[in-house]
């Protein structure tokens, strides 16, 4: 699909962007503009890749519109990651937040639609289901914003991808929980019966080249994800640090966090079909000419909620999961 193609990453030098830049590159793109507003991780970056010539880098903020007509300039695909991600950071600086993930999704749209972009993929959170948080809001609108754009007067098709946490991302629990162990021989954990989702880069960005392509527009696949409790996630560094007498404090729920993250609601789940082993995928409650019929033999997913409290891994499967990526040894 990306065959000869020119492809824009916003907020591409992230940890989502290296993995998802490495993968695309292996199908054989014209172009990829990773754009951001970061100079210097965009120096390391372009030397990570060796300076691969077919990586040209934009220096922009999603929250200049005509910026993004210009990178948008005979675009095919553009995938959407640049935001504000951290909670804290969201609930202290809520306007900055609304600019950048609610304004700035808007101009990526208007954007696409301006250069005629074939496809917009929009990178979302468990956070936006349900929200109690001003992060998780923002992302909510911005998810609207997508499927909204569907109905607009452009050839131009616009998709969701929900996902919970993705492991050893830029500000992850893991390389706080491991730099504790090493520092201070303490980590520090909210609740114990805190839970989250979590899934390797690799594997999140196979499903999101694989909604990419099967999607219609409109339409929010939610990848199915295993869940794990936190206190058993920094079990299983601490033991695989081999260093003793790590104490595990309890430091009490922030503001805006829950105890178990939704990756669908109860609302959504009316409107909700079981796609495939990998995806639910949540139809749009408004009308968009093609989708009904696209999904029409596809059975409901009958799910009340899809929270990070059930199914829970063990402490083994865990450790497998941290092995697979490469976080211990």
């Amino acid at each position: 699909m990306f065959n000869n193609q020119i492809v824009l990453v916003t907020g591409g030098t992230g940890s989502w962007g290296h993995e998802l830049i490495s993968q695309l590159l292996t199908h054989n793109p014209k172009e990829i503009r990773i754009f951001s507003r970061n100079e210097s991780a965009q120096f390391t970056m372009k030397q990570e890749f060796d300076s691969n010539p077919k990586l040209k880098f934009i220096i922009g903020d999603i929250k200049e519109k005509d910026a993004l007509i210009e990178a948008c300039h005979n675009v095919d695909y553009v995938f959407h990651l640049a935001a504000l991600k951290h909670v804290p950071v969201c609930e202290d600086q809520p306007i900055e937040a609304l600019k950048t993930n609610v304004i700035g999704t808007q101009n990526v749209i208007d954007a696409a639609i301006a250069c005629e972009v074939h496809r917009v993929v929009y990178i979302s959170t468990d956070k936006a289901s349900n929200p109690s948080n001003f992060y998780g809001l923002s992302k909510a609108m911005g998810e609207r914003l997508i499927i909204h754009a569907n109905t607009l007067n452009t050839k131009t098709r616009f998709v969701c991808i929900r996902g919970g946490n993705v492991l050893g991302t830029n500000g992850s629990v893991i390389h706080v929980f491991k730099k504790q162990i090493q520092e201070k021989q303490k980590v520090g954990i909210t609740d114990l019966n805190m839970t989250r989702f979590f899934l390797t880069v690799q594997d999140a960005i196979k499903l999101v080249f694989k909604a990419t392509f099967e999607s219609v527009g409109g339409e929010i696949f939610v990848m199915k994800m295993p869940a794990c409790k936190i206190v058993d996630l920094a079990q299983v560094l601490i033991d695989a640090s081999k260093k003793e007498n790590v104490e595990i404090e309890i430091l009490g729920v922030r503001p805006g966090e829950k105890i178990d993250e939704l990756l669908l609601s109860e609302y959504e789940s009316k409107t909700t079909i079981a796609y495939d082993e990998e995806y639910f995928v949540i139809l749009p409650s408004i009308h968009i000419d093609g989708i009904k019929e696209q999904y029409a033999d596809y059975k409901p997913a009958n799910l009340q909620s899809y929270h990070s409290g059930t199914g829970l891994m063990t402490q083994a499967e865990i450790k497998d999961m941290l092995l697979k990526g490469g976080f211990i040894k």
